[in-house]
């Protein structure tokens, strides 16, 4: 999932259709109904927020900033500013911030900070994106510090790194393994906690039981279409959700198959405003 076109606060309506669609456009000097439900819990002695079961979630990374009647939010850490984020607090929201962990970006503000011996293979059908050699800890991890600091900055409550699977999706330009990744978030959870800030587990199924103690949540795409759900129930067991994404199939296939523990929503592929939830 990649972020394209800056999210920008405008007083505009945005059309959208569908059951519980986000309608319109997010203005931080206006406030709206608090969230119906209690976003989780944060714990006292961290402030670290652990969501629970039953959240409603939207993820918007394309187009205007819209309004929605979601719990918790999923953004990008560049193009969403500190104001818009205040403003889903004050309608009682969290709000995660993504980072692209794995993948080098090639319009980010701190793209020259990234050695060429670390920028690998293209990344997929992304334009302007390579797989990073995420092996190099020393040499990744104060950037991504630092992109982490900034979701601080802005008052985001997690992190979502993306791209954590290099190792399933030869060629990335480096021999890279699980536990590579593993390591590697193992990093990130660190500076993440550091800061106050969850984190959690984008993809990276196979990660997932040797992970499930170190995220407070997980997010999926299309573990329904590849009937792969079944997955993450070492980490729903213990109480932990999985924001989940689909972008085919009707609400109708797609709600009564969803397993306990998630929270599902249907999208564009671009993640634009337009949303379903279950």
């Amino acid at each position: 999932m990649k972020a394209r076109i800056a999210l920008l606060v405008a007083t505009t309506l945005v059309a959208v259709t569908g059951c519980a669609a986000v309608d319109e456009v997010m203005n931080p000097g206006t406030t709206a109904a608090p969230s119906p439900r209690p976003v989780a819990t944060t714990t006292k002695a961290s402030r670290i927020w652990h969501p629970g079961h039953g959240l409603t979630w939207q993820i918007q990374y394309s187009g205007e900033l819209a309004a929605t009647t979601a719990q918790v939010v999923d953004l990008d850490g560049v193009e969403t500013t500190k104001a818009q984020v205040a403003a889903l607090h004050a309608q009682g929201k969290k709000v995660i911030c993504y980072l692209n962990a794995g993948g080098y970006e090639s319009w980010r503000p701190d793209r020259k900070k990234f050695p060429r011996s670390v920028i690998g293979k293209p990344l997929g059908d992304w334009p302007g994106e390579r797989w990073l050699d995420i092996r190099k800890l020393k040499k990744l991890m104060p950037i991504m510090t630092k992109r982490i600091q900034q979701c601080k900055a802005k008052g985001f409550d997690a992190v979502d790194p993306d791209n954590m699977d290099g190792y399933a999706n030869a060629p990335t330009g480096f021999p890279l393994k699980q536990k590579h990744a593993l390591a590697y978030l193992k990093a990130l959870r660190k500076a993440a906690h550091a800061r106050g800030l969850a984190i959690g587990l984008k993809g990276a199924l196979e990660l997932v039981g040797k992970a499930t103690g170190l995220v407070e949540f997980a997010v999926n795409e299309q573990c329904l279409q590849y009937d792969e759900c079944g997955a993450y129930a070492p980490l729903t067991r213990v109480g932990k959700p999985v924001f989940h994404i689909e972008y085919q199939g009707s609400m109708d296939s797609i709600c009564p198959r969803v397993p306990a523990g998630f929270s599902t929503v249907r999208k564009h592929l671009e993640l634009d405003a337009w949303a379903e939830h279950c």
